[in-house]
């Protein structure tokens, strides 16, 4: 806002405010979304922003991260908090008569907020829907989406009538969640979260185990994204990779890891607690929508990862003892996640209530395997020390090539 008064966009004349731009907050880390509610009423506070903010149509847009917060706290903490934050500002700006516009910073896979546009803006919570919703669309997801007529016409008639059902309470009143519900999820995402962080954060060797077992350090090299895959070069932490290196990297190597780990060990723990709890879980997948899509997008994400080609991957680490510790943490979660979600959807199989997606996807496998093998080969080869650099540099456009030919079959890169 100041930039835009240094520039004659904002201001006072003669005492009335005037306004040509609109301030977009973005929340975008765990951290960031717990403080949604002080930092927005601090900013509304300010009589000069609310004069200035009136004076521009009185819509405040707020813009919400999917991305860095899964990448930060795991999928459960993410999904809940982003849920929770929705619900937040809403209240804030309904007791102000603030117009609000939610800006979702959606990426193409699960680990990053995508998913089906239909049922995605169904789970936004009930009431903050106001007949417009924003979100991105990433570059591979509008080449796929919107590059024919016929795949756009039924992109935008899922998204447009999903919008119009999740708009309902304008003319009806509002279904609020049942509070049992709210309160389970904020146990379930509690849990999630410290399962995740303590592979992510607190397990020796883990980054080294991405950074050699996946192929992110090669789809740096790359040309593609707006961005550098790591925002330090040569800083190999957690923070300094950017979310779509880390779903990136996750998803070449099958282990799809951002979209799953953390689910199995909260619902499997909560289910322990009391026989009746199934129960409850079953009658959440079935009545609430946002548990619903929750669920249904991580069978999506646990079908296409592959526990078996992870583990081929696994064999480039430097430090197998260690690397084979990383793996079967990884692997021993990945189970339980599919036995759980399994249970709780009461269902035999993954993706059974989506039986043409099951098909989609399996009919992909006979082509997308073999590539998986290809690429860790090359990948072998191109890091091979012994080597020297015009051999190696050799092995590097086919394995480029491979990069990009499991993202097309997955349909995922970041």
């Amino acid at each position: 806002m100041y930039l835009a008064w240094l520039n004659n966009l904002s201001g006072f004349k003669d005492g009335n405010a005037f306004c040509q731009i609109k301030i977009s907050p973005l929340f975008e880390t765990i951290e960031d979304l717990k403080h949604i509610e002080p930092v927005m009423n601090r900013l509304l506070d300010n009589k000069i922003y609310a004069d200035l903010l009136k004076a521009s149509g009185n819509t405040q847009e707020v813009m919400l991260g999917y991305s860095d917060s899964c990448k930060d706290g795991g999928i459960l903490a993410s999904v809940w908090n982003l849920y929770q934050a929705q619900q937040q500002i809403s209240a804030i700006t309904t007791r102000r008569n603030i117009r609000l516009n939610l800006f979702h910073g959606r990426g193409g896979t699960i680990g990053r907020g995508g998913g089906p546009t239909h049922e995605s803006i169904l789970s936004q919570p009930d009431g903050t829907v106001h007949g417009g919703i924003k979100f991105t669309e990433q570059g591979e997801v509008l080449s796929y989406k919107y590059s024919h007529p016929e795949t756009a016409i039924y992109e935008l008639t899922m998204g447009i009538t999903g919008l119009l059902k999740a708009s309902n309470h304008l003319v009806t009143q509002p279904q609020k969640d049942k509070p049992e519900y709210a309160k389970i999820m904020t146990e379930l995402a509690s849990q999630g979260e410290e399962h995740y962080r303590t592979l992510t954060d607190k397990t020796d060797g883990f980054l080294d185990y991405f950074y050699e077992a996946t192929p992110v350090a090669e789809i740096g090299l790359m040309n593609i994204g707006s961005r550098p895959s790591h925002r330090k070069k040569g800083d190999r932490s957690k923070s300094s990779v950017r979310a779509i290196g880390w779903v990136f990297g996750w998803a070449q190597s099958r282990h799809t890891l951002p979209a799953w780990y953390g689910i199995g060990f909260a619902l499997n723990n909560w289910l322990k607690k009391d026989p009746h709890n199934l129960d409850t879980l079953r009658e959440m997948y079935q009545n609430w929508p946002f548990f619903r899509a929750l669920l249904s997008n991580t069978q999506m994400a646990l079908f296409k990862g592959d526990m078996n080609i992870a583990n081929e991957y696994k064999s480039l680490c430097l430090n197998q003892t260690t690397a084979q510790k990383v793996y079967d943490k990884i692997a021993s979660e990945y189970w339980l996640t599919c036995d759980t979600v399994l249970k709780v959807a009461n269902i035999n199989e993954l993706l059974a209530e989506t039986p043409m997606l099951a098909l989609s996807l399996k009919r992909r496998d006979p082509y997308l395997d073999p590539l998986s093998y290809i690429q860790f080969k090359l990948l072998r080869h191109f890091r091979d020390e012994s080597l020297t650099e015009e051999q190696r540099q050799a092995w590097l456009d086919p394995l480029l090539r491979s990069i990009n030919a499991i993202a097309a079959g997955m349909r995922n890169t970041g």
